[in-house]
């Protein structure tokens, strides 16, 4: 059991935040830019890694989906699509809309002016191969040219490379994350910067919490007013599934429960095989809520400028970059990196942040994922009912 509990990542993510604090606030500065240096080679390789990851995850993601491609397909992914983008915009306007009344902007900037300077012993310079947008054009392209092709040697290529990236993810960056947000916090707490950074934290996840319990409310509503069921039922006999999730933190694990849940709510089997694990794989309007919310909070706090239009295509290409997530928990905030650094400007310290206020939510937005793939099912069975698929 206690071994169960410490090879938690979100158990682990909490330690070395408490660990970067500790340290931070009582250790020499000797010790803490030992922290520093591993926190700057990281970072230099995690920018060397990320188009590779860009690369390695949604290549063969999007290539994927040509498998078995039809109607059914093309409707799932449509509307598991327009769920993730009905999040990422409702979530920019609440928290827009909501964040700046205890994110202050300009609190960054005088903190920053009072802060102490933490220097690494050295550092290492380590070029990515190609700059994040080249390695989202080149894996689009790729991607699409294999949708349609059967087995091919790219294709078993791209696969294989996949397997390299999933395996440096699984092997090496999530066990190394940890470390890192403690390198991060332990630089915070030198600069004297802890108490504002933990305080909003607090605020941002019990506003997310609240985001994700209406948004599975209102995917409930939709599909129980087009598929005539009880909303709240529904939501209600979901709740195994949810809870499932929350404990696992993954919703390749929960398939077999959410299968379960979504035939009692009257899908069909063959509907609910169908939909239920292609939803697990480019259903994420609970984790794109999370991330939406906190790169607002995160740009608030570092005093960074904004706006709609800059969230918009982000959103777009979030609701595209989600498909490709790792089923590992903490797989899709790596999947978010590529844009969040490309398109809002994220530096390593944001990104670090990101990943760490990310982390600390993971089961919920996994439980919100999964639970709202039984409200498309609900949806796609009655178009294929309707239309005698």
């Amino acid at each position: 059991m206690f071994k169960k509990i410490t090879s938690n990542l979100l158990f682990r993510v909490f330690v070395a935040i408490i660990l970067g604090i500790v340290f931070g606030l009582y250790l020499p500065e000797s010790v803490n830019r030992v922290f520093n240096t591993f926190n700057h080679f990281f970072s230099e390789f995690l920018g060397f890694a990320i188009p590779l990851i860009i690369l390695g995850l949604i290549m063969p993601a999007i290539g994927d989906l040509g498998k078995g491609a039809g109607k059914l397909l093309v409707i799932t992914a449509a509307i598991a699509y327009g769920s993730t983008l009905f999040s990422g915009f409702s979530t920019y306007f609440v928290a827009s809309g909501i964040f700046p009344s205890f994110i202050d902007p300009q609190a960054a900037t005088t903190v920053e002016e009072t802060s102490r300077e933490l220097l690494p012993y050295f550092s290492i310079s380590i070029p990515p191969v190609l700059d994040v947008m080249s390695a989202l054009v080149l894996a689009f392209l790729i991607g699409l040219g294999l949708a349609p092709l059967g087995e091919s040697n790219l294709k078993n290529v791209a696969s294989d490379f996949q397997k390299i990236i999933m395996m440096l993810i699984e092997k090496v960056i999530i066990p190394l994350l940890p470390l890192y947000i403690l390198s991060i916090f332990s630089a915070i707490a030198f600069k004297g910067q802890v108490a504002s950074v933990l305080g909003v934290f607090v605020k941002i996840i019990g506003v997310i919490f609240v985001m994700h319990i209406l948004l599975m409310l209102i995917q409930y509503l939709i599909a129980g007013a087009i598929a005539k069921k009880n909303p709240i039922r529904a939501l209600l006999n979901m709740a195994p599934a949810y809870f499932t999730a929350l404990g696992t933190q993954s919703s390749a694990a929960t398939i077999p429960v959410t299968l379960k849940q979504a035939e009692l709510n009257g899908v069909s089997p063959k509907v609910a095989n169908f939909v239920i694990p292609l939803g697990a794989t480019i259903h994420l309007a609970g984790s794109t809520m999370k991330i939406v919310a906190c790169a607002v909070a995160l740009m608030l706090m570092q005093g960074m400028d904004f706006n709609f239009g800059m969230f918009a295509g982000f959103v777009m290409m979030l609701g595209i970059a989600m498909v490709a997530a790792p089923g590992v928990p903490g797989g899709a905030i790596m999947a978010a990196i590529g844009i969040l650094q490309s398109m809002l400007g994220f530096d390593a310290e944001a990104q670090a942040l990101m990943i760490a206020l990310y982390i600390a939510m993971d089961s919920f937005g996994t439980a919100a994922n999964i639970t709202g793939d039984g409200a498309i099912a609900l949806i796609v069975d009655k178009i294929v009912k309707k239309g005698n698929f």
